[in-house]
C-alpha cells in the first residue's frame, strides 16, 4: 500500500507541474489549427461549414474551431507516427466523474460542463466516504456522522469554490481526488478485512474497492487509445459497469443482513 501511495502521489505531482497536454504544445498543432480558424471559421467559408453539418452535430456545439482542433490532431498524430514517435495526448484532463455530467461533458467539452463533471466527480468520492462511515459507525453513533457529514460538505464547497473562484487547478483537482480516494479505500478495506468472516458479502465489497483502485490508473496512466477508439479514459468508463453491478449486490446483501439482525433484536425485546 505504502508503495502504491508514493506512485500515486508522485503522479499526482507530475500531473500539477503539467500544464495541458503535449499534443496541445506542438508547434505544428498549433499552427494547423490557426491556420484552419483563418481559413474555414469566417465569412462565407464559415457559411458553407455550418451548412453541411450534420444536425447531431449543431445541436451538441461542435463548432467551427472544434473541427479544426479534430482535423490537426489527426494531422500532428500522423507526423509523429511518420516519425516513429510516441503518440501524443491531446485536450488530456483527469475525469473522476458522475454518470450524467460525465455524458454531458463527453458530449460537449465547455467551461461548464468540464466544471460540473469533474465536481460531480469528487461529490462520488466524498459520498463513498460518506456511506462507509454511516456503515462503520453511524449505526453505534449517529451524532458522529453527522458532524462527519458537515465536515464533508464544507470540504466539498471549498473544494468547489477554490477551482470555481481562484484557480481552475487539474494537479490540484488530482491530488485532492487521489488523497480522499485513497482514504475511501483504506477505511472500506479495513472494515471488510475486519468482518470478512463474520459477513461473507462483505468480500464483493473487498473485490469492487480493489477492482476500483486498479482501475483508476487508467484515468492516470495515459496511451494512445486501440484502433483510435479505446483510450484509456473510455476503457475505463466500460470497465466499472460491471464493478458497480457487483457493488450493488453487496448493498442489497446488507441491507437484508442488517433488515434480519433488526428484527432478530425486536424479537429479543
Amino acid at each position: 500500500m505504502a508503495g502504491r501511495t508514493a506512485r500515486l502521489v508522485l503522479l499526482a505531482g507530475a500531473a500539477a507541474l503539467a500544464s495541458g497536454s503535449q499534443g496541445d504544445r506542438e508547434p505544428v498543432y498549433r499552427d494547423c489549427v490557426h491556420r484552419c480558424e483563418e481559413r474555414n471559421c469566417s465569412g462565407g467559408a464559415l457559411r458553407h461549414f455550418r451548412s453541411r453539418q450534420p444536425i447531431y452535430m449543431s445541436l451538441a456545439g461542435w463548432t467551427c474551431q472544434d473541427d479544426c482542433k479534430y482535423e490537426c490532431m489527426w494531422v500532428t498524430v500522423g507526423l509523429y507516427l511518420k516519425e516513429g514517435h510516441k503518440v501524443p495526448q491531446f485536450h488530456g484532463k483527469v475525469s473522476l466523474n458522475a454518470w450524467f455530467w460525465s455524458t454531458v461533458f463527453h458530449t460537449k467539452d465547455t467551461d461548464l460542463t468540464e466544471k460540473m463533471d469533474y465536481f460531480c466527480a469528487s461529490t462520488v468520492i466524498l459520498h463513498s466516504v460518506y456511506l462507509c462511515c454511516v456503515r462503520t459507525v453511524g449505526l453505534q453513533h449517529p451524532a458522529v456522522v453527522s458532524a462527519f457529514r458537515a465536515l464533508l460538505l464544507l470540504m466539498l464547497t471549498a473544494h468547489v469554490s477554490y477551482l470555481s473562484l481562484v484557480r481552475f487547478d487539474y494537479g490540484y483537482n488530482l491530488a485532492a481526488n487521489v488523497a480522499i480516494g485513497l482514504v475511501n479505500v483504506v477505511w472500506w478495506l479495513a472494515w471488510c478485512l475486519r468482518n470478512q468472516h463474520r459477513l461473507p458479502h462483505v468480500r464483493k465489497c473487498m473485490v469492487v474497492v480493489l477492482l476500483l483502485q486498479g482501475l483508476s490508473l487508467l484515468e492516470l496512466l495515459d496511451f494512445p487509445p486501440f484502433f483510435w477508439v479505446l483510450d484509456a479514459h473510455a476503457i475505463w468508463h466500460i470497465s466499472t459497469i460491471p464493478v458497480h453491478v457487483l457493488f450493488f449486490s453487496f448493498l442489497k446483501d446488507d441491507s437484508l443482513y442488517l433488515l434480519k439482525e433488526s428484527e432478530t433484536k425486536f424479537k429479543l425485546d
